[in-house]
């Protein structure tokens, strides 16, 4: 007589999302509580403030900064400050978008290079690893400076493309680790087994690798989104592109004086996109759920 088959238990889908919210509860309880128990010019530490001041001026409380959402950008304008801060993010998730996906083709085609030729690995990826530390705020007026002068017969650089440049920049760096560990993570037996049939490294890549390495590559592919907005907002404020969410940032905390609550608008903004930015790779989860038994947590 068989075993009966053994069923494994079913994640519940409401769970991650319970988790969430829990979170964003927590960071407002902890926020209040400080706001309210701690003193009013901050927490100093030989002479250096380690925690802010609790002023309304420094703290806005957190019903505050949702309340002023609703309300008109300046007392002349009508259109609501949510509006504004909805506006700019989509503005900045395109871009952020374009960047992620030259991002996901140069990782990906770098993965699939070390992965060929191993004195490539040997070679590239500690150069890809060293990519990382150079400063961004730095980096983006030079990529904007070079752009300028780029053109192609009709193809004119545009600033935006500058920005889309510097957000796959950081997208890439996760998306390689990620796809080259999922490509190496197939066992030896297995592979041995497709070198014993006589298959070739390309059909081998298709039927095994590619498949085993889906759990690791979502992982890597929700970090290369979220870089791709935070590579897009920094450069929006590094080479002063108008119309995204970067932008309108400093420009808010330049009214911070007179309207605290307002410059958290921005903010809270930028952290939405982020989420949306690695929530929609969750898409392809959908489409790959076959693959994704034992999904990599990122």
């Amino acid at each position: 007589m068989s075993a009966p088959p053994v069923r494994l238990p079913r994640r519940r889908s409401g769970v991650p999302w319970g988790w969430g919210l829990a979170g964003v509860l927590t960071v407002v309880a902890l926020w209040e509580g400080y706001k309210l128990l701690g003193p009013a010019d901050g927490v100093v530490v030989a002479g250096a403030r380690v925690l802010p001041r609790t002023t309304d001026l420094a703290m806005p409380h957190s019903w505050d900064m949702l309340t002023r959402l609703l309300d008109p950008v300046t007392r002349a304008a009508e259109q609501p400050l949510w509006a504004a801060v909805t506006s700019a993010a989509l503005f900045t998730l395109g871009i952020a978008a374009a960047g992620w996906a030259v991002g996901v083709v140069v990782g990906v085609g770098l993965a699939l290079v070390m992965l060929r030729w191993r004195i490539a690995e040997w070679g590239l990826l500690p150069w890809i690893v060293l990519s990382q530390t150079v400063p961004l705020i730095a980096f983006a007026p030079v990529v904007r400076s070079w752009g300028a002068s780029f053109r192609i017969g009709p193809l004119v650089w545009q600033d935006w493309m500058s920005v889309a440049l510097i957000a796959s920049y950081l997208a890439f760096f996760p998306i390689a680790v990620g796809a080259l560990r999922g490509l190496q993570s197939p066992q030896r037996l297995h592979l041995e087994l497709m070198h014993t049939y006589g298959v070739g490294w390309w059909t081998t890549l298709r039927r095994l690798r590619l498949p085993a390495s889906v759990p690791y590559l979502l992982a890597a592919l929700r970090l290369g989104a979220a870089n791709a907005v935070i590579g897009a907002v920094v450069a929006e404020v590094s080479t002063g592109l108008q119309g995204g969410i970067g932008r309108i940032i400093i420009q808010y905390a330049g009214q911070a004086s007179g309207d605290p609550a307002k410059a958290w608008g921005p903010i809270l903004g930028a952290v939405v996109l982020g989420l949306v930015a690695a929530g929609s790779v969750a898409l392809l989860g959908l489409v790959l759920r076959d693959y994704r038994r034992v999904e990599v947590v990122a």
